[in-house]
């Protein structure tokens, strides 16, 4: 099986792996108990916070772990809800998470900037009006495109003008260098999507701020629940190992399948985008005819996000993009994982061009037998 959807998810790194076996056997037990291998338990979180801080270069007391980004995203609306005033407004990119869209809408309806994205699908902060915004929530990489959005430019932007700062840094910490990441005020990310477990992330945010489950002392009062010292250490042990990846293999690929499909389009073609994604709008077929066709040939694609899979309808992703249903319909998501090599990419561009065949000769067998009735 040859697997290109690492934008779902990721196969966990030996690295992450030894760490959690090694904790679940020396540090099983609640870190949150009075006695010495409670605390034990205890020191090993905060070990991991410390490293994590340090690979991140903020300060420790920034970071609350937490079960994902999907948990991470909700709290931070949760907590913008409750600490402005009533009335207040916030500016979300149009391209984000469900995650991030739906906890916008639950907890700020009718207070909503949308952000929109440029036809290339980047959202800049360029000639925006945030005069009456006290946050901005915009991601770092799209997970469905890959496009990379300038959040540097939009965490300047936002502290200059005293209005807090939101990223979904998801797909991005991990695959794209760190530094700099700290400037946001929140940032959310989970493990599972730079080979650590599922189940398990965190959240930068500002020292003292509240925004997570209630109901325990954990993490500072900051997040409720007992923590999983397993995870914590296989998510910050997959950090330290994950290398920035290069956009070559991925490049000279695009170039191929164009060449091979006159009618191939490249959602967000010339923007800067992960090095691991390729959203393409492929011929003739929808996207779940790909799937499956390739699936026989044992590669693993999807057609956007695995948050969204269910719940029908075109990707509002491609919608804010100006994507029409029709040509969003015949998209298929591919991303590769750092192992991912050369002789892989080659091979599912000939698995595509088979499946191509395969679908028309179906087509036409399907044509020829209405014709014959």
């Amino acid at each position: 099986m040859r697997f290109f959807d690492h934008n779902a998810t990721t196969s966990q790194l030996p690295e992450a792996t030894a760490a959690w076996l090694e904790a679940g056997e020396l540090y099983w037990l609640n870190p949150s108990s009075p006695y010495r291998a409670g605390a034990a338990a205890h020191a090993q979180i905060n070990g991991a916070r410390a490293r994590l801080a340090a690979l991140l270069d903020v300060e420790p007391g920034r970071i609350v772990f937490n079960s994902g980004a999907t948990e991470g995203n909700n709290a931070v609306f949760a907590a913008w809800a409750r600490d402005f005033c009533t009335g207040a407004r916030i500016a979300v990119a149009a391209t984000e998470h469900p995650s991030v869209i739906e906890s916008a809408a639950h907890y700020f309806e009718g207070g909503i900037d949308w952000l929109k994205p440029s036809g290339d699908g980047v959202v800049c902060p360029e000639g925006v009006n945030l005069s009456d915004v006290s946050a901005v929530s915009v991601m770092a990489a799209n997970n469905e495109t890959g496009i990379l959005n300038p959040w540097q430019d939009w965490a300047k932007v936002c502290h200059k003008r005293g209005i807090l700062m939101h990223c979904d840094a998801s797909q991005w910490i991990g695959k794209m260098p760190l530094a700099g990441i700290g400037a946001c005020d929140y940032v959310t990310a989970c493990a599972h999507k730079f080979g650590g477990p599922k189940g398990i992330g965190f959240s930068l945010m500002p020292e003292g701020a509240r925004g997570g489950l209630l109901g325990g002392a954990q993490e500072g009062g900051r997040r409720a629940g007992t923590e999983d010292v397993p995870g914590i250490l296989a998510m910050v042990a997959a950090l330290e190992a994950a290398e920035p990846g290069r956009a070559e293999l991925r490049d000279k690929f695009i170039a191929a399948l164009q060449e091979a499909f006159a009618e191939v389009e490249i959602v967000g073609a010339g923007s800067p985008a992960l090095w691991n994604t390729a959203s393409v709008i492929l011929p003739d077929f929808k996207s779940a005819r790909w799937i499956r066709a390739l699936e026989k040939r044992d590669f693993l694609v999807s057609a956007g996000s695995a948050c969204s899979t269910g719940k029908g309808g075109p990707s509002h992703v491609l919608a804010a993009m100006g994507v029409d249903a029709e040509k969003a319909s015949r998209v298929l998501r591919i991303s590769s994982g750092w192992q991912t090599s050369e002789e892989d990419w080659d091979a599912l561009l000939a698995a595509l061009i088979e499946s191509h065949r395969e679908l028309l000769d179906e087509a036409a067998d399907s044509n020829s037998q209405v014709i014959s009735i």
